[in-house]
């Protein structure tokens, strides 16, 4: 994993710790070495992890920061986002992608429709980050949120966005620092599960 794409990966992390010294100190880095658009890409996408609260604080202690003015808005087409949203989670989930819909669509329709057109469409579907880097950041993001079902389907998905082995291992190395014994290890077990899913015949 390149210096500058750890960085963004720790700054997904720092983001789910929500500690503003923590914060504070990445965004500072970040400033210095990463670049400015991708590092937005990064707080966008927190915010359906996270919530509103959380992107919005990091957003306005990145804007003081870096001094990096907000740019252009991205052209609004809801129209588009159910199509992209469907050719993204499609390479995330592979082969389990009709599944996932199926399972979603039971517990709520519209927390799958949603999924679809928000989550994947409109903001993962996103120029500005590369697929993998942004699966990466998820996967730092979850480990340090604790959330282990959606950690392993974003651990698998990182893989299938053409994440090596290396570059998940280093994600979740990346957020070990934000998570307490038993988080680490929950997220060692989850990657192991994966791992040895990914090699079984």
């Amino acid at each position: 994993m390149k210096t500058e794409q750890a960085l963004l990966v720790r700054l997904s992390a720092a983001l789910a710790a929500r500690d503003s010294r923590i914060l504070r100190a990445t965004l500072r880095e970040c400033a210095l070495k990463a670049d400015p658009e991708e590092v937005e890409e990064v707080i966008l996408q927190s915010y359906l992890f996270l919530g509103y609260p959380i992107a919005l604080n990091a957003f306005a202690l990145w804007r003081k920061i870096s001094g990096q003015k907000a740019g252009p808005a991205a052209v609004h087409a809801p129209e588009s986002w159910e199509e992209r949203g469907e050719g993204v989670c499609q390479i995330v989930y592979g082969g389990q992608y009709e599944r996932l819909r199926a399972n979603v669509k039971a517990m709520h329709p519209d927390m799958e429709r949603w999924m679809v057109m928000e989550g994947y469409g409109k903001v993962l579907g996103r120029t500005g980050l590369h697929l993998a880097t942004r699966e990466l950041c998820i996967v730092a993001l979850l480990s340090v949120l604790g959330a282990p079902r959606q950690l392993y389907s974003h651990l698998r998905g990182a893989l299938n966005a053409g994440a090596s082995p290396g570059e998940v291992d280093r994600a979740l190395q990346e957020g070990s620092e934000f998570r307490n014994e038993k988080r680490r290890q929950e997220a060692r077990d989850v990657w192991e599960k994966v791992l040895a899913r990914d090699q079984s015949p």
